[in-house]
């Protein structure tokens, strides 16, 4: 995986697969603290204490399409590389929280990447699941939820071309607004 990006997508569709109907996607930049910590929760089926031990386990994976599970394993890692940290907490029908930091300008930290994009990504592909994210650079924030949305659209799909375009837009606003200067 060669973005932050890519990781959480990859989480989120074990979140997904776990029967999830919110994911929250939280990515916080603390300048100050030289820390990028991102966290993935949702509200799944969760794991039981053996499953969750066999997670990070890179040749343990519940799916049946291949036999490596990378994904946890990977993003730890990545985290390990950067001077952070990596943990995941999971119960069995409360669902799963996984947080990682990582050193903000740490050489070796992999870079965001293309999180909109992501994002778009999961709303078309999953129109049924609702996702919170939010973004915080230092003092500065933003957040969408797709509840608040579905409540203004009412009938009308997640997944319509016009309301991506809506919701695309209005994650390059808030990301733009929270940019730090250069």
């Amino acid at each position: 995986m060669l973005t932050l990006a890519d990781h959480i997508l990859d989480i989120a569709e074990n979140s997904i697969r776990a029967g999830a109907g919110l994911i929250e996607i939280i990515i916080e930049e603390d300048s100050s603290n030289d820390l990028l910590t991102i966290i993935i929760r949702d509200n799944g089926c969760g794991m039981s204490a053996d499953m969750l031990q066999k997670a990070l386990d890179p040749f343990y994976t519940t799916k049946t399409v291949r036999r490596v599970g990378l994904g946890l394993p990977l993003l730890r890692d990545a985290a390990d590389r950067s001077g952070g940290t990596f943990q995941i907490f999971s119960q069995e029908n409360s669902g799963t929280s996984v947080t990682a930091t990582f050193g903000l300008h740490h050489l070796d930290r992999q870079p965001l990447g293309a999180i909109i994009n992501i994002i778009i990504i999961l709303i078309i592909s999953n129109s049924d699941v609702d996702f919170f994210y939010k973004h915080r650079h230092n003092d500065q924030r933003f957040e969408m939820d797709t509840r608040e949305i579905r409540k203004e659209i009412e009938d009308i799909p997640l997944n319509h071309p016009e309301i991506i375009k809506y919701i695309r837009g209005m994650l390059e606003e808030g990301l733009r607004e929270i940019e730090p200067e250069s």
